[in-house]
């Protein structure tokens, strides 16, 4: 792996989660009076629990610091295990304030909320987990920021069920429409994902990167893409997600098109790691699909480009001369069954060339008529005209070269889709698609 590439990590373990609307409503709360003797009249706390909460409740920061540096596993619990028995949305903005507080620069503390199951197996985690089930903001994305120090910063294997639970929890967050929730929620990734356990759990809920990649599509502001890529970046050092994500989720094309509009050298940066990462996790699968995407030209002209950070060139060649050899090793019918498996038909030489289609279409014939089939979905599915256009071309196509492709595309639903599209809006569409129909109906029936 290049120093490129090593040196994207962040110091995660040690650091809360920065969000300016965390911040700035923690300061807010911080001088709210909660009604710590009430909860004691009705039984919900003890005398000593309440005394002990008062003496650092809207206290100056350097006096709750020294009460933690003498009794701090007493406080821990206790802010814990008021946590667990009190719901008022208040009185937890005020416990998930303090325990914030105390972990803020002092990464030592850690050990004192993990150690906190030896008295409760429900702590730390449950009470932290049930206050993301609450309805206000404030005490959902506190909690994820605590949690996500406590679970990216713990040594030993995590338990599983937290991690889904909490997972489930960032997928909800990333997908919906609070922009406080989207980007807390990225940098809470940020942090877990440096933890592999971390990224397998991830990567078995896809409505998070399906969320994430939602949020690229929407053309984010830089810092955010960059964040966001960054995630993805450390999913493909699994090679399961190298090998998927891409099919799964159209990232090639995507990032590519972030990397050659973007301002920032960082965002540029974050994306070749990635693209390394896709190479060498999972090239079959891959490397293809850059050539479709016109990555080789682009890395090129990367590779002639002044850098701040010269050892992103380190990932630059890399990825020019891989994508270089693997070119030069396609043949013609390689690079047109990669497009094809892309999902991207543009009007690349194949498709228009007949003696293309003279020498291959019966490829298509190939393992139970795989690529046609390929073809023929991408006909059906695809809303973007260029693969409309593209597919019905290539259907007509094979239908002229192979005398017995009329029955096969009839009977795997081309025909009736290309009759539709003979009223599409897009005129190209519509042109292809009914010189596709004279090629169905003009070729005589051979049955198979």
């Amino acid at each position: 792996m290049s120093t490129a590439t090593t040196t994207l990590g962040l110091n995660v373990s040690s650091s809360l989660v920065s969000n300016t609307y965390l911040d700035e409503n923690a300061n807010k709360m911080r001088s709210k009076l909660v009604p710590w003797e009430g909860y004691q009249r009705a039984g919900l706390a003890t005398a000593e629990e309440i005394a002990l909460i008062k003496k650092v409740d809207r206290q100056p920061r350097a006096k709750v610091d020294s009460l933690l540096l003498s009794d701090g596993q007493t406080y821990i619990l206790l802010y814990l295990r008021l946590l667990k028995k009190l719901q008022r949305v208040d009185t937890m903005q005020c416990l998930l304030i303090l325990m914030g507080d105390a972990l803020l620069d002092h990464v030592e503390r850690i050990p004192l909320f993990t150690q906190a199951a030896e008295s409760d197996s429900d702590l730390p985690f449950g009470p932290l987990l049930r206050a993301l089930e609450t309805q206000d903001e404030f005490v959902q994305l506190k909690a994820s920021q605590i949690l996500t120090v406590l679970l990216s910063s713990e040594k030993i294997p995590l338990p599983t069920s937290t991690l889904r639970s909490y997972i489930n929890f960032l997928a909800t967050f990333i997908q919906g429409s609070s922009t406080n929730k989207r980007e807390v929620s990225v940098q809470c990734l940020e942090s877990l994902l440096t933890r592999p356990q971390c990224r397998r759990i991830v990567w078995e809920n896809p409505n998070v990167t399906a969320g994430l990649i939602q949020i690229l599509r929407q053309k984010p502001s830089p810092q955010l893409t960059y964040q966001i890529i960054f995630c993805i970046w450390l999913l493909t050092f699994e090679p399961d997600v190298a090998d998927q994500i891409n099919s799964q989720f159209d990232v090639i094309p995507i990032m590519l098109d972030i990397a050659q509009a973007a301002a920032k050298e960082k965002v540029v940066r974050v994306v070749v790691s990635t693209f390394r990462n896709l190479v060498l996790k999972a090239p079959e699968k891959n490397l293809p699909a850059m050539l479709v995407a016109q990555l080789l030209p682009f890395v090129k002209n990367l590779a002639t480009r002044k850098w701040t950070d010269e050892d992103i060139l380190d990932d630059v060649q890399f990825l020019r001369d891989e994508l270089t050899n693997n070119f030069q090793s396609l043949s013609t019918y390689d690079e047109y069954s990669s497009e094809l498996s892309s999902g991207h038909l543009s009007w690349s030489p194949p498709h228009e060339s007949e003696d293309f289609w003279k020498d291959n279409a019966t490829k298509l014939n190939d393992s139970d008529f795989a690529q046609l089939k390929v073809l023929v979905k991408l006909l059906q599915d695809s809303t973007e005209p260029l693969v409309l256009a593209v597919a019905a071309h290539d259907i007509g196509q094979y239908v002229k070269h192979y005398e017995r492709g009329k029955k096969v595309v009839t009977e795997l639903g081309a025909k009736t889709r290309l009759m539709d599209l003979m009223m599409f809006d897009n005129s190209d569409v519509r042109y292809r698609a009914l010189l596709s129909v004279q090629q169905l109906v003009s070729q005589p029936w051979v049955n198979a």
